[in-house]
Order: structure tokens, then C-alpha cells, then sequence
């Protein structure tokens, strides 16, 4: 974007654009880079107040505060099995990638500030350069197999540079079953906005590239949105609930064993985990099925995992130095959840089936806040006020109430495959209004996960996200693999169908 200039005020300008310089590398919240194009003078117009030209300026700067590039892994719901892991490492190699070029952005910020062309020619060529080939790759190693690549992956080596004014929101979330959408936080009496204002100019001073202030959002302010569908007369209206722990071993790694199995920190960011103790990137099943698990019913070996919740509070993590840590801009001190509740439910239409031993359901979508949030599915709300949920802001719990962050998994199952290649298709969610699955699919125990945190009242907290997904919200998600004994699993269709309430 240009920025106007008169030659009468040319020294203005060029301290304008040094302070704000200077401001963007001293202050807390997302990393951002200014991107002027070239001066034009025009002495032919009057120069107004020097007020005005400062809004001006700040109005025509860009400030890139990340990159985006198009998802390739949910551009491929079709991949022939026998070029599945070539493709994955593929992926994750892609993702890499991002976050070598955003950790450059980050680091030449003053560079992108003097030269307009830096950003495009120095970053984003180069990693189109990178996508394009692996892309290639990714293309030759699908048709290898028998299979045909999608026509659109010509085009999705090209990345642009996301300004932090503009978010991107092309669609609405996909709504939990059950559920109705959220309330855009902060649009009905303001209260939210002046909190999250307020006490959050500070949220991600620690390590720079987010969560910033109008990530926040007061909980009060937020009016009561959530929904179910009433139950039919065939409903299955039991639960079972598992006792996994908090994760008060502390086990953590940056892997992600499901999207990018064999690939050490294919996540970028550090995972909680409870469950099944033999998860990392290179767990075969025959690993999960022989391995410990923290449940306290054994015949439950199932993987549950999300990223970590961390304080921004300065304080230096164990992984303060390491890949998923401090290297991938994830900095804080870690949270241990107070609570972990994982619960089954039924349907409210039909009764359930078994899942199968190794289904995967990934809930939410990590990279939502670059890819838009189609598939964004977490929720954040507050003890005392889990009527109102939030898809977007963290909230800001009045004293005395906790921080609550849920997900409410895929419970429809296309009754043949425990994955895809994109890690969706194979399930899908209810009808939000009747609670039905779609033609084709059957119902299955949904698992509905709800993660409480005590920490201190109002902003300071975020999860962990790729770098450059800037810690937000929205990126928030869930991962399990079903694990279960396969009698345990048919007791727990059975309890459910019965609409008993089982442990």
C-alpha cells in the first residue's frame, strides 16, 4: 500500500516511519512488520495538520503481521494408501517451511521496514520456490501410486503476507453438535472489548508474536448461545466417562502422530497428553496397543492430546530452548489443567456402533486463523458461565471462576475407515439442529473433552500454535486415537445405547 507524503513534510515522514518503527520492535503482542512503498510527493496539495498526516500514515502502512499459505493437506481428501506416507512427510516438510520464513519475518523486521520489496523478494519468493517443489513432489508421488492429484495444487505454492488488522474470517465456524454458533465476542455492550483493552496490552510480551488484546474477551459480556437438539424417541442417552488424569506426569512433545506420523515436531508446538504413554511421532499401532496408559480403567489405552496452555508470564519453560518450545515461539510457563473430563455421549436420533480399535479424529483446525474457520471447533468459556461459548477470544473469567476450554469430537463414522488422508472425511459431525449424521455415516460415543485451568483473572495466557498462527484462539484443537480394548469399547455402545451412566 503507498503512503502520501508532501515534500514540505518530508522529514515528518521519515521520522514517522522510524517511530514506528522503533514502537513495533519495543512493544509486546503480534510481531509486525511495517511494508511502505515508495514516497510520492505531491506539492500540488495542502499539507493539512500534522495530526492528520500521522493518521494517514498509520491508516496506509501495512503491517504484515504473519504469512499465509494455503493448506495443502485438507486440498487432499483422496490419497492412494501406498503414497500416504511420502505425502504426509511431504506436509509436514511444507510446514516447516512456514515456519523457517516466519521466523525470518520476525527477525528483519527493521529490514521490512526500510525496503518495500524485502518481504516479497527476500521471504515469500523464495518459499514459494520451496512449496512449488514439493508440491511437485507431492504430485508425482500420488500419481506413482494410481492416484490423480487435485488440479488446484498448481496453485497453492504462492503465500502472501497477512496484515494483523485483517483477519480472516471466510466462513462461519463449523458449529459443535448441539450447539449454536457463538455470539461474536464483544458486539453487544462493549464490555468485552474494554476489558480485553485494557488489562491485555501486555498478553504475549513474552515472546512476541501474539495472543494481543482483542483476543480477550470479558465472559460477561458474552451473551448465553449454546443449543442442543432435543432427544428422539430412538436417542441413546447414556455416558461413559474415562479417568485419564491432567497430565501431572508431564508428558509433552511437539509431534503429531496423526498428520504427520515418523516426523519429529511436525507440530511446532508442545502437546498435553493423557492417556496412552507411548505417543510420539513414531508410534505404530502395535506400540499403542502394548503400551501404559495413565487411564485409570487399563483396558482404555486410547491417545488423547492438545496443545498446551501456557502463562505469559516471562518465566522460562524446560523446553525454553528446544524444537516446540522457545524455538518455535512458544514461550511460557506451562499449565497443568486443574481438571480433565473425557466423556462419551450418545446421539440424539439413533443409537451408537462401536468405534473401530485406531479410529483418529482430529477436532479443530491448528492453522484456523490463515485458513479461516470452516473447520475451527474448540470452545472457551468460564466456570459459573458454560451457557456461553467462545470460537474466536480467550475469555476473561471474573475472580473466583476458572478458565474452561472443551471440544466436542466428530460422532459420525463413514463406517469403513479409521483415517483419511486428510484426517476429516472419514467422519463428520451431527446435524447441529436435529443431531442426526449425514447419509452414509453411522453414530458413534461422541467424546467430549472439557479442560479446566486455574489461572490468574484476565489475559496473560495463551495456547501454543505454530509460529505463525500467533497464538490465537481459534487455532485451538484436539486430537484422539481410540485405543480402547474392543469388549471395553462394545460395553461402553452398549451403556450408552442403554442410557446408563457408566465409568
Amino acid at each position: 500500500m503507498g503512503r502520501t507524503s508532501r515534500k514540505r513534510r518530508s522529514s515528518l515522514a521519515t521520522r514517522m516511519t522510524i517511530a514506528s518503527a522503533a514502537l513495533l520492535l519495543g512493544g509486546g503482542g503480534l510481531v509486525a512488520v511495517n511494508v511502505y512503498a515508495s514516497a510520492q510527493e505531491d506539492p500540488g496539495q495542502e499539507t493539512g495538520s500534522e495530526t492528520q498526516q500521522q493518521q494517514r500514515q498509520q491508516q496506509q502502512q501495512q503491517q504484515v503481521a504473519t504469512i499465509d499459505c494455503p493448506d495443502v493437506g485438507t486440498a487432499l481428501p483422496d490419497v492412494p494408501e501406498g503414497a500416504r506416507g511420502r505425502v504426509d512427510g511431504e506436509l509436514a516438510a511444507m510446514d516447516s517451511q512456514i515456519t523457517e520464513a516466519y521466523q525470518r519475518l520476525a527477525s528483519n523486521r527493521d529490514a521490512a521496514a526500510q525496503d518495500p520489496n524485502f518481504v516479497q523478494n527476500s521471504i515469500l519468493g523464495p518459499l514459494k520456490d520451496k512449496r512449488g517443489a514439493a508440491l511437485g513432489r507431492i504430485g508425482q508421488n500420488i500419481r506413482r501410486s494410481g492416484g490423480q492429484p487435485p488440479q488446484q495444487l498448481d496453485g497453492m505454492a504462492a503465500c502472501t503476507g497477512r496484515p494483523s488488522e485483517q483477519p480472516q474470517q471466510p466462513q462461519q465456524p463449523a458449529q459443535q453438535p448441539g450447539q449454536q454458533p457463538s455470539q461474536q465476542p464483544g458486539a453487544g455492550d462493549g464490555a468485552g472489548a474494554g476489558a480485553g483493552a485494557g488489562a491485555g496490552a501486555g498478553a504475549g510480551a513474552g515472546n512476541g508474536n501474539g495472543p494481543d488484546a482483542s483476543d480477550f474477551v470479558d465472559i460477561k459480556s458474552v451473551q448465553p448461545n449454546v443449543a442442543t437438539p432435543r432427544n428422539q424417541r430412538a436417542a441413546s442417552r447414556g455416558t461413559f466417562t474415562t479417568t485419564c488424569g491432567r497430565n501431572e506426569n508431564g508428558k509433552f512433545n511437539p509431534d503429531n502422530v496423526i498428520v504427520a506420523p515418523g516426523v519429529s515436531n511436525g507440530a511446532h508446538h508442545m502437546h498435553d497428553y493423557v492417556g496412552n504413554q507411548a505417543t510420539d511421532a513414531f508410534s505404530s499401532d502395535d506400540d499403542l496397543a502394548n503400551g501404559q496408559t495413565s487411564c485409570r480403567n487399563q483396558g482404555d489405552k486410547s491417545t488423547y492430546y492438545w496443545p498446551v496452555l501456557r502463562l505469559q508470564n516471562g518465566k522460562a519453560e524446560a523446553d525454553a530452548n528446544a524444537d516446540g518450545g522457545g524455538k518455535d515461539q512458544n514461550v511460557g510457563e506451562i499449565q497443568t489443567p486443574s481438571s480433565v473430563t473425557l466423556k462419551f455421549d450418545g446421539n440424539p436420533t439413533s443409537k451408537v456402533v462401536a468405534m473401530p480399535r485406531f479410529l483418529r479424529i482430529i477436532t479443530g483446525d491448528a492453522k484456523a486463523f490463515t485458513n479461516g474457520n470452516a473447520n475451527a471447533n474448540a470452545s472457551w468459556s468460564c466456570t459459573g458461565f458454560e451457557n456461553r461459548q467462545l470460537k474466536d477470544k480467550y475469555p476473561i473469567c471474573p475472580q473466583g471462576s476458572k478458565v474452561v476450554r472443551s471440544f466436542r469430537f466428530q460422532s459420525c463414522w463413514d463406517g469403513a475407515n479409521a483415517d483419511s488422508a486428510n484426517h476429516r472425511t472419514h467422519v463428520a459431525f451431527e446435524d447441529p439442529r436435529t443431531g442426526a449424521c449425514p447419509g452414509g455415516f453411522k453414530a458413534i460415543p461422541q467424546l467430549v473433552q472439557r479442560i479446566v485451568y486455574n489461572v490468574p483473572p484476565g489475559p496473560g495466557f495463551a495456547v501454543d500454535s505454530f509460529p505463525e498462527q500467533l497464538h490465537k484462539p481459534v487455532t485451538d484443537h484436539g486430537d484422539f486415537i481410540n485405543v480402547f480394548d474392543a469388549k471395553l469399547m462394545q460395553r461402553v455402545a452398549n451403556c450408552i445405547n442403554r442410557g446408563d451412566r457408566c465409568t
